[in-house]
């Protein structure tokens, strides 16, 4: 009985310890997400629940008080100004950098992508909205050193985030659209429409940031999920999903 006893309370205890915590996740790691928060909660017994938008507009959310405990933005920019108004626990680090492609489900050959956005074939490209979206900023960027924003800029239809750049990538409203590297690897993507990966030396590199807000800075679920980010079993899932490593 003694024993019994004894295994119930290791039992309860444990279930006590273990937490579900809330993260502001940017759209374009969507689809790691589900696999990170899958190995998270199988190596810590602690759960993560995401909230998928723009970094932009998390912030947002964040500075009018939504309860969220960690952050993964999509740049440095967005958590650095939660940590300097006192959002946040420690300055951003890096925990992944993404890369832009440009994306297709049209019937379009990518291999002279320029000459193809300017022409005729395509009226109508996705990007996400430069104020809100890293991906965004940085594609209009780099259709700014290939010299291509004056003849483009006409023709590109913006979304709140990545998400909705991708939904109208899929749904065929636009003809083509930048977005992250991680989406079209998702295995979700795999063989739908046709991709190419935009020449790193025309924009920043994406630094993607993660801090633990002051909601989660008193949770253990949220310390183990920092730690969790530079994880070997981590790194594995961001660089299955496109992403280069700090």
């Amino acid at each position: 009985m003694k024993k019994l006893f004894a295994v119930l309370l290791l039992v309860l205890c444990n279930a006590a310890a273990a937490e579900t915590i809330t993260a502001a996740v940017a759209a374009n790691v969507q689809y790691a997400f589900a696999d990170l928060a899958a190995v998270f909660e199988k190596e810590t017994d602690h759960a993560v629940k995401p909230v998928y938008n723009s970094s932009g507009k998390l912030t947002a959310q964040i500075l009018h008080g939504a309860p969220f405990d960690v952050f993964l933005s999509a740049d440095m920019d967005f958590p650095e100004k939660l940590h300097r108004e006192g959002f946040a626990v420690a300055a951003p680090q890096p925990y992944a950098y993404g890369a832009l492609v440009l994306w297709t489900l049209n019937d379009l050959d990518l291999s002279d992508w320029r000459a193809l956005l300017a022409s005729d074939r395509v009226q109508r490209i996705a990007v996400a909205n430069p104020k809100l979206a890293p991906y965004g900023r940085e594609a209009i960027n780099a259709l700014s050193r290939l010299g291509l924003n004056e003849t483009l800029i006409p023709k590109l239809v913006f979304g709140e985030s990545i998400s909705q750049v991708n939904q109208y990538i899929h749904s065929r409203s636009t003809d083509a659209g930048f977005t992250a590297k991680s989406v079209v690897l998702a295995p979700q993507m795999q063989g739908q429409g046709k991709w190419i990966d935009v020449p790193a030396d025309a924009y920043q590199p994406i630094a993607q940031g993660f801090v633990v807000l002051k909601h989660g800075q008193a949770s253990p679920a949220a310390l183990a999920f920092r730690d969790f980010l530079g994880s070997p079993s981590a790194r594995a899932i961001f660089t299955r999903y496109g992403y280069l490593l700090p």
